[in-house]
Order: structure tokens, then sequence, then C-alpha cells
């Protein structure tokens, strides 16, 4: 009798075992992340030559395990030389130089890309595809509800009076004490301005502000990181910085240091034309210098991407959206149509604003 309840025992215990093992063989397999969609997907003809690679994620991965070891692309049986980023559920592989004319590609994702919880891609995922002849146009930056203010700061807009701003103002996560000079009337939700054609709003202020504000600013930081990775420059240390006196067409400039206005620019192209200028220092624009657009070329279609500060000097006209990691400082007198979004603060000083 012992022997057979230690066998109708051991039974069972075999039977729950394997039964575990099997669910959690099929978690591990159901739970595993997996790539939805890549662009191009498999098989594309005629891909542009400075497409820039995408892979999709099921779900959030772990970024450390998401690089050049990972995903890779190849000409044949050799590595293409790039650089990898992730960001949401979205791998990124950009090429050093445009792809090659007429030339297949393999794409692969390897194993070694997990997910948050440490589990790996189901299976290694290979795609591929061909090369046209062609390269695309420049694209617009998507401000998304940053475009929604000419003037969109984190830290504080401070304001030397009297300024003329039309267009609404945002600052988030700073509350409506960091906004000063321009002597507020308080309403529900908003705020007004003798001197501003439009609404104020602070992170501070009655609800659904602080959440569209919130909103704004992740939208402002995902615009300047879209224009700061925009490879492939038309333009490269155009004027070693020195841009005075110089017609600009449209087209993707870089500069990788400090970029001077000591004298008057003017920006040429029509009304679709895109600008966009990839600043890894400062912006500084002289006293009484002009930017000026011609033949049709308009001011929201210009990007200024300033990774250091940018200072607009006394009287000076400015044009375009600027996108400041640092600061933005309007001197005395100085007009600007466009758009003014920091990552910290906007400074004014009896000033025109306009948004375009």
């Amino acid at each position: 009798m012992k022997f057979k309840n230690l066998l109708t025992t051991f039974v069972i215990a075999s039977v729950i075992l394997v039964a575990g093992c099997s669910k959690d063989d099929d978690n591990d397999e159901n739970f595993s992340p997996t790539v939805v969609s890549t662009n191009p997907s498999n098989s594309t003809t005629s891909v542009v030559l400075n497409k820039v690679i995408t892979a999709t994620f099921s779900e959030a991965m772990d970024p450390l395990t998401i690089s050049s070891l990972t995903f890779n692309i190849k000409d044949g049986v050799t590595a293409v030389e790039g650089t990898v980023s992730y960001s949401g559920v979205i791998a990124t592989f950009t090429p050093l130089v445009m792809w090659t004319e007429a030339t297949e590609y393999t794409a692969t994702i390897t194993t070694g890309a997990k997910n948050t919880d440490g589990i790996a891609l189901n299976s290694k995922k290979e795609w591929s595809f061909t090369t046209g002849t062609e390269t695309a146009s420049l694209e617009s930056i998507d401000l998304g509800t940053a475009g929604n203010y000419v003037i969109l700061a984190k830290t504080a807009i401070n304001n030397n009076p009297t300024s003329a701003i039309t267009g609404d103002l945002g600052l988030s996560p700073a509350a409506t004490s960091y906004i000063t000079g321009l002597d507020l009337v308080n309403a529900t939700g908003y705020a007004t301005s003798a001197q501003v054609t439009g609404q104020l709003f602070a992170a501070d202020m009655a609800s659904p502000t602080s959440t569209n504000l919130t909103t704004a600013v992740e939208n402002m930081i995902t615009a300047y990181n879209d224009a700061a990775g925009r490879p492939f420059p038309d333009f490269l240390e155009l004027g070693t910085g020195n841009i005075g006196g110089l017609t600009l067409t449209p087209g993707l400039y870089k500069w990788t240091n400090t970029v001077t206005l000591p004298s008057d620019v003017t920006i040429s192209g029509d009304e679709n034309d895109i600008w966009i200028f990839q600043i890894s220092g400062d912006l500084t624009i002289s006293t009484s210098v002009n930017v000026t657009l011609i033949g049709g070329a308009k001011a929201e279609n210009i990007f200024w991407q300033v990774a250091g500060e940018a200072t607009f000097g006394a009287t000076s006209h400015f044009e375009g959206i600027i996108l400041s990691m640092t600061g933005i400082t309007f001197q005395t007198g100085a007009s600007f149509n466009g758009r003014a979004l920091a990552q910290t603060s906007v400074i004014l000083d009896g000033n025109i604003v306009v948004e375009p």
C-alpha cells in the first residue's frame, strides 16, 4: 500500500512539473518581443539614397541591447558603417554616408536585442531592400502641439517691458510666477496681458493646461531631436560658421561650432522649400542685422536647431523656428517672425514677436 501511494504521488508530481514547464515555455514564447514592422519593408526596391532604416518592436526594449552589435546592415558580406539609436519602440539605423545606387542590402536584428525584462527577441529578424537612384527631398520638422505657441519655455519667460507679442505663450514645468514683466491678468486655465495678442499658459494653471503643456514640451524636445538628427547635410561648415552676407538656398546645413550673423543674410526659396540649420554651438546675430526672406520662402519652413544659446542683437530682425536646448535671448528692440521654443528660458526686452 505504501509503495502504491508513493508511486501515485510521484506520478502526480511529475505531471505537475511537466505541465508547469510547458506553461513556462509557452509564456516565454508568447511574451518574447518581436519586430512587428520595418521601414523599408522586406524586398522593397527603389529605396531613396538618403533613407534612414527603422524597425518597430512589439514592446519597449532595453536600450542597452539595441546597438550596432545587434542591429546591422550589410552590402553582401561587407558591414555598412552607421549609427544605431533607439526611442520608444523604434530602432533606427543611420548610415554614415548615403546608400550606393542600385544595390541590395540586408538588415539584421539579432536575438541579442532584449526587452526591459531581459527576454530576448523570439528569433533573428532579417530583411532586404534595394536602392534606386534618387534622394528624397528634405521633410519639414513636425512641431506637434509645440507649434501652438509663439514662445514655449521650460524654466522662465522674462520680459523687460514693453514688448508686442502675437501668439500664445507657454511655460512648463515652471509655474506662473516665472513669467515676469508681462503684467498678467489671471483667468481660469490661462492669463492675458496687454503686451500679448493671445493667451499665456503655465504649468500650475487649471486643468487641462498642465497636461497640454506637458505634451507641448515633449513635442518640442522631439522636434529638436528630429532636427538635430537629420543625416547627410547639403552644406557642411558653410563659411566656417560666419554666414553674414550669404544667400541661403533650401537644404540641410550643419555646423559643429558657433554660427554668427555679423551682417545681413538672405533666405531664398519658394513657399514649399525647407531649411534646417543644425548648430552645435551658439547662434549669435549682431546688432541691427536682418534676415530677409525672398522668392516666397516662409518662416514656418525654416528651422534653427541650436545646441547652445541663441542671441538676437538689439534692433535685429530674424525669421524662422528656433529650437534651442540652452536658451533664447532677444536684446533691446529685436524683432522676430517665427517661434521661440527653448528647453530653458526665453528673455525679452521691448521686442516685437509674431508667429508665422
